[in-house]
């Protein structure tokens, strides 16, 4: 992924100072050889007639150029045709160790402001959002490409994908909580908040959650997955993103295997929603959607995680394999067979035929020019 040919030399070289053709070797009339303009025909050779060299060692890029970059001939979002691009390694690599250190930055910060848990938490994700997004802007002006080709074309924002994404995203945990109470699971409760109260908090998890959608699906499905997958293909890349995702959810209280799985599988049918529609925004309302139902609407663990100010007082009841137990409805059963059902009708009202058609700007050379081709 690191390495790759350099692409043909474009051009004239050293070497048009030092070749003739056959035909522009002529002599004057002393019987002394005598260059004449450059002819149409014929291999090069130089004035004693031996063979001269197509290339000189002056016009070769040097190898730290060749090892960190090469030309994408246009076809991956780059602004003016054939540009050099940042091989996928390095860039992905750049990419996250960028991150890493700005995130701890950000933390740090926000832990000395001492802004509270629920202020804090909101800050982060707004401040983890800016580091996913540092890196992206610093690269994409070093390998020539626009904003929108890592998945939020600012021209869709909050467009018709984001607002349908919203609906499957409520739609979605409102099924698989639907599925549990009809199995004797779970029990809705009744409304515990009301009046200037329920639309303060109802608000604020919707703000909260909006922003856990665009950092997270920025992070592992933006820069990140549009570089990796210029290396390894698109669906690889969206296996270990998806991998990756599942598993930092391990680090929340309450979380086991069931939920890292069920993360992983949910991580990659936003990765399908990325290729048929071409943008991250269906993935972001979806998120924010499906974590505000699961948090404040229905009141229930959210990745192992209880919000406060919720709305219900819901309750579950029965096997942890059923219920998710601490995990809540994420690491249930059924949550996998609804993310089937997820993908089986995304895949249907979004066939691949009809996604190569969708005026997007993302793009990948992972094989191909654009992630919707070769489905």
């Amino acid at each position: 992924m690191f390495y790759h040919d350099p692409a043909p030399l474009r051009g004239t070289s050293l070497a048009d100072d030092i070749t003739v053709t056959k035909t522009e070797v002529a002599r004057d009339p002393s019987g002394e050889p005598a260059r004449v303009p450059a002819g149409e025909s014929g291999g090069g050779v130089s004035l004693d007639g031996a063979a001269a060299p197509s290339f000189a060692a002056a016009t070769q890029p040097s190898y730290a150029r060749t090892l960190f970059f090469l030309r994408d001939g246009g076809r991956d979002g780059g602004r003016n045709g054939d540009r050099e691009s940042l091989r996928a390694g390095w860039g992905f690599a750049f990419y996250a160790l960028t991150f890493y250190l700005l995130q701890r930055v950000a933390g740090d910060l926000v832990a000395a402001w001492n802004l509270g848990a629920l202020r804090a938490a909101t800050v982060l994700e707004f401040a983890f959002f800016v580091a996913a997004a540092i890196p992206a802007l610093v690269l994409a002006r070093i390998e020539h490409r626009r904003w929108g080709v890592y998945g939020l074309p600012l021209r869709q924002a909050f467009g018709k994908f984001f607002w349908v994404g919203a609906v499957w995203g409520f739609a979605g945990i409102t099924l698989l909580l639907v599925v549990l109470h009809g199995l004797h699971a779970f029990d809705f409760g009744h409304v515990v908040m009301h009046g200037a109260r329920l639309a303060k908090f109802a608000a604020f998890w919707a703000g909260t959650f909006l922003l856990v959608g665009f950092y997270e699906e920025f992070l592992f499905r933006g820069y990140s997955l549009f570089t990796l997958a210029r290396g390894i293909g698109f669906w690889w890349a969206a296996l270990a993103l998806s991998a990756t995702f599942g598993l930092i959810h391990l680090g929340n209280g309450g979380e086991d295997w069931r939920g890292v799985l069920a993360a992983a599988v949910i991580g990659f049918f936003f990765c399908l929603t990325l290729r048929r529609t071409g943008s991250l925004w269906f993935a972001v309302g979806f998120h924010a959607a499906w974590d505000w139902g699961e948090s404040f609407f229905y009141s229930v663990p959210d990745s192992g995680s209880v919000s406060p100010g919720h709305l219900l007082s819901s309750s579950f009841h029965g096997s942890a394999w059923l219920t998710g137990g601490s995990v809540g409805p994420e690491g249930s059963v059924m949550c996998f067979v609804v993310m089937a059902a997820a993908w089986v009708a995304f895949a249907r009202m979004y066939p691949a035929a009809s996604s190569a058609r969708a005026t997007v700007a993302l793009q990948t050379t992972a094989g191909s020019s654009s992630p919707r081709s070769a489905e």
